[in-house]
């Protein structure tokens, strides 16, 4: 915009802020949550195309009485994959909307992962036309490690190519912390390239002069803290401390002790990765801010967590309060407590009222991506693991959380082979590089599913989205994961080589092209099958879809082989 329409602007923004003209609508008797003056004042609220432009008395096209209702900034989701919703970016809006989510920042490296720089783009461009804004974090980890096969692989150049598109606020979550402190030049490129932008953090257990390093080469959040002690060392460092609650990560009971008058500024509510089923049944963000309520939290304090924090951190210019001159996204309820959302509203338009989103208020997108799955011809007999020893790593996963710990356990043999041992909870797992078609599976053993029988399948898997696998028996695993294939990616449960039911995901073989209804209804038979077979997790397909990523510790296995993910390096799965 030159400077001659720039002044036009702005004399028309004080015309109309000075009462001169008809607003387009006034919203009275609002009690206002301010986050910039941490209180709550009643007055009315005039808006004029799509901005606030005044409190107070303003002649107008429309109004609405809110009848003293409160009024709030839209949530601001600062940390989120949409493809771990399993829908495409305007599902997603027509979801999280009508819980007062007005705008995510999101880092789509699950795609990137699978499509690189096309995966990006096809992100931003889905979210074009939506009311809901989409502001992306370049993916920094493509690949996260060099100790799995991703879909693509992404430079500092093929990232700067993006960089300055408006809606790129900087780089994303750096998950190698490793090759940071150890000053890999790729790695620190991708930092160097950010300049005045915004670079993410993932550094879980980092603390020390490792953590100092960190720090210093420029990266300012992080998500992955798990208890107040880890949380307060990064904070007096400096950090933003994101605090994740999502649908196998939850950590907000747990941080939220940290939080006070003097530090909650420093805050941000984030998703991370939350299902539909949890988002349908219990909120997005506004079930965060709900539950930080519950917990204790000063309620301005929490909305202010929700909303300008974020707002601020990322450098998003007028987003995250209700004042003059800002995006006219707001919230509308009645108790502070229930946090009832009636109305939400996006650039001053009613979106979603009493939790249904308006009619046609989000347009469908239409846009196609490339097949995905690439495998060379699976076997019945790849599913045999040899005993090699009488001991063998297993992965144990944490309830709850997505870090993992590793226990030595004997194996049961049978034959020669090892076979999954139900009575113990030792089950087989498969993970199936499905880039490149080069073959390659790696076995091994995980602990905590408790299936009995059957065997789960997903073409989800983090952070490079191979082929993941775990069954009681390796003909059911088979079965799953031929299907997989046959799909073009998605979830299946096998028993007796028969499939019993499947998610088609056509989209990078993260997402679905159907509604958000029809995936949550599917997601919700998988599970309820999967607890058939014996699960013992409520999700077990998510919980299985974090066992490959390497950034996190304990142990994890990806298409390379079994990682132990505290020294970032391959180890043999059997012990001598």
């Amino acid at each position: 915009m030159d400077i001659k329409n720039r002044l036009l602007e702005i004399k028309n923004s004080i015309e109309i802020s000075s009462g001169s003209k008809r607003v387009d609508l006034l919203l009275k008797n609002a009690r206002v949550i301010n986050t910039f003056s941490g209180d709550i004042h009643k007055t009315h609220v005039a808006v004029h195309r799509g901005k606030i432009v005044g409190f107070g008395e303003y002649p107008a096209k429309k109004t609405m009485d809110l009848k003293n209702a409160y009024l709030a900034p839209g949530f601001i989701d600062g940390h989120v994959h949409i493809e771990s919703s399993m829908v495409k970016v305007p599902e997603f809006a027509k979801t999280v909307l009508p819980h007062g989510t007005t705008a995510v920042v999101i880092d789509p490296h699950e795609i990137a992962n699978v499509l690189g720089l096309d995966g990006i783009r096809y992100m931003l461009t889905s979210s074009i036309d939506i009311p809901l804004d989409v502001f992306v974090m370049l993916p920094s980890c493509v690949p996260s490690t060099e100790l799995e096969t991703a879909g693509a692989e992404l430079s500092a150049h093929d990232l700067s190519l993006l960089l300055n598109e408006e809606r790129v606020l900087g780089i994303g979550e750096m998950m190698n912390y490793p090759a940071v402190v150890h000053q890999n030049q790729d790695v620190l490129e991708k930092i160097a390239i950010a300049k005045n932008k915004i670079v993410d953090g993932h550094a879980p257990m980092l603390r020390g002069k490792h953590l100092y390093a960190y720090v210093s080469a420029g990266i300012r959040s992080d998500h992955e803290c798990t208890s107040v002690e880890e949380a307060k060392v990064k904070l007096r460092a400096g950090m933003h401390i994101m605090i994740r609650e999502g649908t196998a990560a939850k950590n907000l009971k747990g941080l939220l002790p940290l939080v006070n008058s003097e530090n909650s500024r420093k805050f941000l509510l984030v998703t991370d990765d939350r299902h539909l089923d949890d988002i349908f049944r219990e909120g997005h963000i506004d079930y965060l801010v709900r539950t930080a309520i519950k917990l204790g939290v000063d309620f301005i304090r929490a909305i202010q967590m929700a909303t300008i924090n974020a707002a601020e951190y990322f450098g998003i210019k007028n987003l995250g309060a209700v004042v003059p001159g800002y995006q006219a996204d707001f919230i509308v309820f009645r108790d502070i407590k229930k946090l009832d959302i009636s109305k939400v509203f996006k650039n001053g338009r009613l979106v979603a009222q009493n939790g249904k989103i308006e009619p046609k208020v989000v347009p469908d997108y239409k846009g196609k991506t490339r097949g995905t799955i690439n495998v060379k011809w699976i076997e019945h007999e790849d599913f045999a693991l040899k005993a090699e020893s009488k001991n063998a790593r297993v992965i144990n996963i944490v309830p709850n959380q997505i870090v993992t710990k590793l226990s030595i356990e004997p194996v049961k043999n049978d034959g020669g082979y090892v076979s999954s041992d139900m009575d113990r909870d030792i089950l087989k797992i498969a993970v199936i590089e499905r880039h490149m078609a080069s073959g390659r599976i790696a076995l091994g053993l995980v602990k905590g599913f408790g299936l009995k029988k059957g065997a789960i399948a997903s073409s989800i898997s983090h952070d490079s989205h191979n082929i993941v696998v775990i069954g009681t028996h390796d003909g059911d695993m088979y079965a799953a994961a031929v299907q997989v294939v046959k799909m073009q990616g998605g979830i299946v449960a096998a028993l007796n080589g028969q499939v019993l039911d499947a998610l088609s995901l056509p989209v990078a073989g993260l997402m679905s092209d159907r509604s958000a209804e029809f995936v949550r209804e599917k997601q919700a038979r998988l599970n309820a099958i999967a607890k058939t077979l014996g699960s013992k997790i409520d999700d077990p397909y998510m919980a299985m879809s974090f066992l490959t990523l390497p950034p996190i510790p304990e142990i994890r296995i990806t298409d390379r082989g079994i990682i132990d993910a505290v020294k970032f390096k391959i180890v043999p799965l059997f012990v001598k």
